[in-house]
């Protein structure tokens, strides 16, 4: 004979602290059971990394601006901003000091780098050239060519790694940079110093290189780098998981589905994830990146401005 008895659903009830198992009708509660939902998320960026982060957007705003306000001197918007902070020698001076965090922030970058391989008890070979490797490999070029191929519609989108062809191409123009743009700025500020074993018109040189390359430098961030990032349909409006640190685990399966089947197969998922930060951490986080944002597309704008109609 059939059995008579209604069937049971189970439900698991975590309030208080205290799990309770309650069973009844499946006519009552619906065919659904109640389970617990994981709320945890991927931790893509360690600490050190999101402080080092907002050092370095801080600094290269300000250093933006300044720089900006120093090169169209001439143009009304420039001596408006350079009032605001006391004439154009003392806006030479924060720009100065920005550039000390700039170089303060990378230093500690490198610094971070050798304590991460001993922390890890790893090589510099297998940093270098293992599978997360931040250099260019042959699977970048493939990926770049898939990604031409998607946005046209002649194929499907690429299965990226931990790091993306213009991730990597990012992180190293920090490096092009600072030697770059670096070097020539510490020749400008101290030109009595390198004059005694560079010849004089090297200054003339620093001067135009140091000029141009930061406003590539700058329209390139502000431009390409804010699209990649934060204006890319998925990501719209904002990518906070470098001022976070989390990724949720969602968006690591769509973005980075390489890494996450690599931390799957590997069992090394589960201890890369926790909690969610905080609501108020969340929202105050997203002012400062809005105001980082903002400011970046209000220099893109000017910049536009001095070149096409005050440009001397």
């Amino acid at each position: 004979m059939p059995d008579s008895k209604p069937q049971l659903a189970v439900t698991v009830n975590y309030a208080a602290g205290a799990v309770m198992v309650q069973e009844a009708p499946l006519a009552e509660v619906g065919v659904k059971a109640i389970l617990p939902v994981d709320r945890r998320e991927f931790v893509r960026f360690p600490h050190l990394y999101r402080v080092l982060h907002a050092c370095m957007i801080v600094s290269f705003i300000t250093l933006a601006l300044t720089g900006l306000s120093l090169k169209f001197s001439y143009t009304p918007w420039a001596a408006r901003f350079s009032r605001l902070l006391g004439g154009f020698e003392t806006a030479g001076y924060v720009h100065r000091f920005a550039a000390i965090v700039m170089f303060g922030t990378f230093t500690a970058h490198v610094i971070g780098l050798f304590k991460q391989k001993r922390r890890d008890k790893t090589t510099w070979k297998s940093i270098l050239f293992g599978p997360n490797t931040l250099l260019p490999t042959k699977q970048d070029m493939h990926e770049f060519i898939a990604t031409i191929k998607w946005f046209i519609g002649l194929g499907p989108r690429p299965k990226y790694g931990r790091w993306t062809y213009w991730e990597k191409f990012d992180y190293f123009a920090v490096f092009w940079g600072i030697v770059v743009i670096g070097s020539t700025g510490l020749t400008l500020w101290f030109p009595v110093f390198f004059t005694r074993f560079l010849p004089g018109s090297f200054i003339n040189v620093a001067t135009i290189i140091h000029s141009d390359e930061a406003l590539l430098a700058t329209g390139f961030i502000f431009t390409v780098h804010f699209f990649n990032t934060h204006l890319r349909p998925e990501k719209f409006p904002m990518d906070t998981s470098i001022f976070t640190g989390h990724m949720p685990l969602a968006e690591l399966k769509r973005d980075k589905p390489r890494e996450y089947a690599a931390l799957v197969a590997s069992g090394e998922l589960e201890r890369h994830l926790e909690e969610p930060q905080p609501a108020i951490v969340v929202k105050t986080i997203r002012v400062f990146a809005w105001i980082a944002l903002g400011t970046g597309f209000s220099v893109v704008l000017w910049i536009l401005y001095a070149m096409l109609f005050a440009y001397r």
